[in-house]
C-alpha cells in the first residue's frame, strides 16, 4: 500500500501539481477503500476540503499505478 506522500509525488511527477493529503482520503472513500478515522478531522459525515471534480481522475489514476484499486 502507498503512502500519501508517494502518491502526492507520483502526481506531481505525472501532471505537475500537487495534491492535498484530504483529496486522497476523499478519492479513496469515494472508491470504497477503508480509511482509518482521521484525529483532526472535524466534522464526522463531511469533509471540509472535498477534492475538486477536475483532480479526482489523475488521484484514481494514482491509486491504479500502486494497485491500491
Amino acid at each position: 500500500m502507498a503512502t500519501y506522500k508517494q502518491i502526492q509525488k507520483w502526481v506531481k511527477e505525472s501532471y505537475g501539481f500537487t495534491v492535498k493529503p484530504c483529496w486522497i482520503a476523499h478519492v479513496k472513500e469515494i472508491c470504497g477503500l477503508k480509511l482509518r478515522k482521521a484525529p483532526n478531522r472535524l466534522y464526522e459525515l463531511k469533509r471540509a476540503n472535498p477534492c475538486p471534480p477536475k483532480k479526482l481522475e489523475p488521484i484514481r489514476k494514482a491509486l491504479k499505478h500502486f494497485s491500491e484499486i
